[in-house]
């Protein structure tokens, strides 16, 4: 039984280390790759991105002691949305067993970190924060799994903050998804929109797959959304 293409095909790197140990211990057999150590180097794919959500996830679901049915449903909604029904269906049995584990979080942040292009990982950090957010309310733990997380994937404190802020709202928040302070210049708004348009600019996830690129368009519509509201709030041009 072929078990890459039972958990929905496409898996690169993913194959070995903590990932590909998790990933064998939940379906009942460690992957051939995984017991030879090899790795496939090359561009993050949809699969190695789905397997490496599907893993954090588990472990922000599990920081507040419970895993609710809104973040399983998040989750769920998610799946389908990228890769349909019956592959949705297999990746939730896989999420149920998951989440039975022990995840050595550090160690398949690092794996990720290394294979994985930036874009990609503040893609999943968005997500992530989605996840938290699933039951109307985030948790303080969730949000210290979320940035502890974040430290092992490579995000610096800026992007982590900008991320937040598209979730956890309060009167800088505009601000701080441009990743600039209330006392900014006009001029210095302006730069940092261009900065972080050319950074969440959708297109950097395009290897992903048209469906993954949508919910980066939705990314960047709250980027354009913060910038909007600054520039109505200081009467801009």
């Amino acid at each position: 039984m072929s078990y890459g293409k039972w958990i929905g095909g496409g898996l690169g790197w993913a194959f070995g280390g903590p990932i590909g140990a998790i990933l064998g211990f939940a379906i009942g057999s460690m992957f051939d790759s995984a017991k030879k150590g090899k790795y496939e180097h090359g561009r993050t794919r949809s699969g190695d991105f789905g397997v490496s959500l599907l893993i954090l996830s588990a472990a922000v679901m599990k920081a507040d002691g419970k895993v609710l049915k809104s973040e399983v449903d998040f989750v769920k909604r998610f799946f389908v949305r990228q890769f349909g029904v019956e592959e949705t269906r297999k990746k939730m049995l896989l999420l149920k067993e998951i989440l039975k584990q022990n995840i050595p979080v550090q160690d398949v942040c690092l794996q990720i970190r290394q294979y994985m292009d930036i874009a990609s990982r503040l893609q999943l950090m968005h997500f992530l924060f989605g996840t938290a957010l699933a039951d109307g309310h985030i948790d303080t733990s969730e949000i210290n799994v979320i940035h502890f997380i974040a430290g092992y994937l490579g995000i610096s404190q800026g992007d982590y903050d900008s991320i937040k802020a598209m979730f956890v709202k309060d009167t800088e928040s505009a601000y701080k998804i441009l990743e600039i302070y209330p006392d900014a210049s006009d001029q210095e708004v302006k730069a940092a929109y261009r900065k972080m348009a050319v950074k969440y600019h959708p297109d950097k996830v395009a290897h992903l797959g048209g469906k993954i690129q949508k919910v980066a368009k939705e990314k960047f519509q709250q980027l354009n959304n913060a910038y909007g509201e600054i520039k109505k709030e200081r009467m801009m041009v």
